[in-house]
């Protein structure tokens, strides 16, 4: 059995092939579970033998016949109704990944079947093996409309986010009508990051009030925005944190939104607007005396006056926690996180804030942990006020604990002049 077993995952192409059909029966009749996923594995395995490991025992094993690409489609049928969700999310990986090559090359009835069971796939009852499928089918033009459509309308996130993302067959009509539908978070915003968003359906991303969506809108270069919706944004974009940097990266600006815009961004983020957009030096002037005038009538601003207000009534009422300081940066309100982290840190507030602009997330992480708070704090602060992206972004580890030990994180504070 050793020698078999050896013969069957032989470093080289004629070690695998020596295998005889005799030998390949004795192996698949044995009882040896490393000999029978081995035989599950190989690509040269005569079709009505990956039928037969199809209904083997054995997880694994079922599930290496289920990545085989060689894999009979009649066995591919009855993978799909495995009772194993790791059985049926192989298949669906495969599938997916085979079907460009079946539409230039195979039957049309071998085409038929696989689209058949893509269909069923999407419809799984676990959202991983629906999820998979999705991953895989994100950028295609080969799978029929109506799937992707039914994955699109999925009430799970990790399922329709990446086809309302990427995929090319949805279209216009059916963007607005998910905008105007959906319940759940992270659809508009999924819709906001398409490549060339056309103005229709940027309008009805602005029109559903969906702040981290129109951030996303916002930052999407590519994306079509009306000047009269610009101009709705930028009168409303004072209110909210969160569109401030990502407004002023718009290529599309008119003078009118750029001196708007002047009244509430902060002096970085007004400047690099004005390098980006080659402003003449009368608009470099009067934007650099509109900044001077907030400056001077307003040392502190109506913004941070309500933030401290918001945050001293919240430690008042014993609500600054968590909870609150979850909210705050969900909603982008970056002064009001500043403010709570000073409070629960015991650190000072132009020490807080040097962190949040520093862009990194070890160090956000390692305030949040002096805080006392959570690891999914920092999450949210490091993608809804610092709107950091991977790599850049510091996830949590196992999804909710601290992935630096309490040494790293006193060291970093250390490193950042703030006693731990």
């Amino acid at each position: 059995m050793l020698d078999f077993l050896k013969r069957l995952t032989g470093p080289n192409a004629q070690s695998r092939e020596a295998l005889a059909y005799e030998e390949a029966r004795t192996l698949l009749e044995s009882k040896d579970t490393r000999a029978r996923r081995a035989l599950a594995a190989r690509d040269d395995l005569e079709p009505e033998m990956l039928y037969f490991l199809a209904s083997d025992d054995d997880t694994p094993t079922r599930a290496l016949v289920a990545a085989n690409p060689t894999t009979p489609h009649q066995a591919n049928q009855n993978l799909a109704d495995d009772d194993e969700e790791s059985v049926r999310a192989e298949l669906a990986g495969k599938i997916a990944r085979l079907l460009p090559d079946l539409s230039k090359h195979a039957t049309e009835q071998l085409r038929d079947q696989t689209i058949d069971l893509i269909e069923k796939l999407a419809r799984d009852q676990e959202p991983r093996v629906r999820a998979i499928l999705a991953e895989e089918i994100k950028s295609s033009t080969f799978v029929p409309r109506d799937v992707v459509r039914l994955l699109a309308h999925d009430n799970k996130l990790s399922v329709c986010g990446p086809v309302l993302r990427y995929s090319p067959l949805l279209s216009d009509a059916d963007l607005i009508e998910l905008i105007a539908t959906t319940q759940i978070t992270g659809v508009i915003e999924a819709i906001a990051g398409r490549d060339t968003l056309s103005a229709d359906v940027s309008d009805e991303v602005v029109a559903s009030l969906d702040i981290p969506a129109v951030a996303t809108l916002l930052a999407n270069p590519s994306a079509q925005i009306r000047a009269s919706t610009m101009e709705e944004i930028v009168r409303n974009a004072e209110q909210v944190a969160q569109w401030h940097a990502p407004i002023t990266m718009r290529p599309d600006l008119s003078i009118r939104a750029v001196r708007r815009i002047a009244q509430f961004v902060g002096r970085d983020l007004l400047f690099g607007l004005a390098d980006r957009l080659g402003l003449d030096d009368e608009t470099r002037r009067l934007l650099s005396g509109r900044l001077h005038d907030r400056l001077e009538k307003t040392p502190e601003s109506q913004t941070q006056a309500t933030a401290a207000k918001i945050v001293q009534r919240a430690r008042e009422q014993g609500r600054l926690d968590a909870g609150f300081v979850s909210e705050a940066a969900e909603a982008g309100l970056g002064e009001q996180v500043a403010l709570a982290l000073t409070m629960l840190s015991g650190l000072g507030l132009a020490d807080v804030r040097r962190v949040l602009a520093s862009g990194n997330g070890k160090a956000v992480t390692s305030l949040v942990w002096r805080a006392r708070l959570p690891m999914r704090v920092s999450v949210l602060i490091q993608t809804h006020v610092m709107h950091l992206t991977p790599p850049a972004l510091l996830p949590a580890r196992g999804g909710s604990d601290f992935p630096m030990s309490d040494e790293e994180m006193t060291r970093l504070l250390d490193y950042f002049g703030l006693a731990a």
